[in-house]
């Protein structure tokens, strides 16, 4: 039955026009059920979780104090998006703590970079290995990724660029646009990223209030377009962080149910349809997610 639940979703995937890695586990029985969870892919927005806990980790050692304000100038970090500091038109002075709510509960790109700007790239995966985690991979800053060929186009035109993106990949996920070539990009994979919410959610080496601080942003995510309509409901909660660029749409999220199961979710997928909103491919992703937890419910 789970080999036809599987293979049922790969080709759900394909017939949609999506490439995934898909991998839910539950926390507390370590079951699993995956479709190329060890696949490496750019991650976009879902670096600002690692961000997080390389922080929180760096205040809890006495390193950095949260209620610290940091000056942001407008245009001096870029990171536009339809929300958060990059529409400020003055200078604003955010404390550290605040910035961490930006950057990880609306997916703030220049909030982010001020945190960056604190703990460089090299220095969050430095703090990932210290604590266990391998897999993910953080190398830069988010303003990077408004640098890609959809900036240079027209919104009429923007379809040119997811064009580009699908036709220009290599077979070994090399590309012309370095935000999408995964030895250049910042990357992971959906096993990395369970690896890194379990350890969120049944913290080991990760410190008990970093968890509780991350776990708390990815429960107030205000992007709830992707996995969390299937996600949530009266009976479960469910915490999460999404990441999107050019083509790529990704979701990693814990599902807490009432009767006290609990599941780790990461789906990262890649597009080849060129068109930048697909609503059908968001559900889609979820779908293929929830088949996956709900075949996990039954063992």
């Amino acid at each position: 039955m789970t080999t036809k639940v599987l293979r049922d979703a790969r080709e759900a995937l394909h017939d949609g026009g999506l490439r995934g890695s898909i991998l839910v586990r539950d926390l507390d029985t370590g079951d699993e059920l995956a479709i190329d969870a060890e696949v490496d892919y750019p991650i976009a927005s879902l670096v600002k979780v690692p961000l997080a806990v390389a922080t929180l980790e760096r205040a809890g050692r006495g390193e950095l104090d949260l209620a610290t304000a940091i000056v942001v100038q407008p245009g001096r970090v870029t990171a536009p998006g339809p929300t958060g500091m990059s529409k400020f038109r003055h200078p604003a002075r955010v404390a550290l703590e605040d910035l961490l709510y930006l950057s990880t509960a609306i997916s703030d790109g220049t909030a982010a970079d001020a945190l960056f700007a604190i703990t460089p790239p090299a220095e969050v995966t430095a703090e990932l290995r210290r604590l266990g985690y391998d897999g993910i991979v953080v190398r830069h800053l988010m303003g990077d990724l408004t640098e890609t060929p959809a900036e240079r186009f027209a919104p009429t035109e923007a379809h040119l660029a997811h064009s580009l993106a699908i036709g220009a990949a290599t077979a070994g996920q090399g590309h012309p646009v370095a935000q999408l070539d995964i030895s250049r990009a910042n990357v992971g994979s959906a096993r990395a990223f369970v690896n890194l919410l379990e350890g969120l959610w049944r913290p080991t080496t990760i410190n008990s209030a970093t968890a509780a601080h991350v776990r708390e942003l990815m429960r107030n995510n205000m992007i709830r377009h992707r996995l969390a309509p299937d996600f949530s409901s009266d009976a479960s909660r469910w915490s999460s962080k999404t990441g999107t660029l050019l083509n790529l749409r990704h979701e990693v999220g814990v599902v807490e149910h009432a009767d006290g199961q609990t599941f780790a979710v990461a789906a990262l997928t890649e597009s080849r349809v060129p068109a930048v909103l697909q609503p059908e491919a968001e559900a889609l992703m979820a779908q293929v997610a929830r088949t996956l937890r709900d075949q996990l419910r039954m063992i």
